[in-house]
């Protein structure tokens, strides 16, 4: 067992250096390649010391014996330090944790939020899911390809944009939808998407949310309930806390 985790830790560099399978089928071979002769200076990682003293304080959160519940937001963490996560930072996660390092590996790798490989400043998803598609997300995605010259899985050879479909978002009743890094655009169409993507290009970040005009997720023709001013606090209770009497 020990030679065999040995095996897997010795063949990660390998696994992290080669392009990941996308998890949407995709023909197209992603663009970025690392250069070999800068190759450990894109993979050196070390926290620094701000992101230290939040580890710290996240794993002041577990007890001894559970440290390991600090894993997904230590990736996070060190992810958002670094841009992506290569096998130096799975490795100073699990020597934070005192876990196998490909343990930490194979976690990283299922979730879709973790990247290990290089992507762009401004990681683009589109939602690809049915309610999506019934509200035309596959012109969303088309857009985003002209504009961005860049097909599902591919990142700009300026390290500006990553491209990528996904699924569901959890924001159905605003579809379609992309995200941008953190921030989530909804109600959008041709014209929304190219602005949005314009404005990132011109270094700005425009504000996420509905780009219909209407607030969250309420009908697109207004409120259909609770249409009436809300009754004041206790309205009732003197109804029910009357003393019930038998009739004669």
């Amino acid at each position: 067992m020990m030679y065999a985790n040995l095996l897997r830790l010795y063949q990660l560099p390998r696994l992290v250096l080669h392009a990941q399978p996308s998890r949407v089928i995709c023909a197209t071979p992603p663009r970025y390649k690392i250069d070999a002769c800068n190759v450990y200076d894109k993979l050196k990682f070390e926290f620094s010391e701000e992101n230290k003293c939040r580890a710290k304080e996240l794993l002041g959160a577990y007890p001894e014996k559970e440290l390991r519940g600090a894993l997904l937001p230590l990736l996070d963490l060190a992810q958002r330090q670094h841009g992506w996560l290569p096998i130096t930072a799975i490795q100073a996660v699990a020597e934070m944790l005192k876990i196998e390092p490909f343990a930490v590996w194979e976690v990283a790798n299922f979730y879709t939020m973790f990247n290990l490989r290089p992507i762009g400043k401004y990681r683009v998803k589109v939602c690809m899911t049915t309610p999506c598609q019934l509200r035309g997300c596959a012109d969303v995605m088309r857009v985003c390809e002209k504009t961005l010259e860049l097909k599902d899985g591919e990142t700009s050879k300026d390290m500006e944009f990553t491209l990528n479909a996904t699924y569901c978002m959890g924001a159905c009743v605003n579809g379609p939808v992309i995200s941008v890094n953190d921030d989530l655009y909804e109600d959008l169409n041709v014209d929304e998407t190219e602005k949005i993507l314009c404005e990132l290009k011109d270094g700005n970040i425009p504000p996420p949310g509905p780009r219909s005009g209407r607030f969250a997720s309420e009908p697109i023709t207004g409120p259909t309930s609770l249409l009436m001013p809300a009754p004041h606090a206790g309205f009732g209770m003197q109804e029910l806390c009357k003393p019930k009497t038998k009739p004669c």
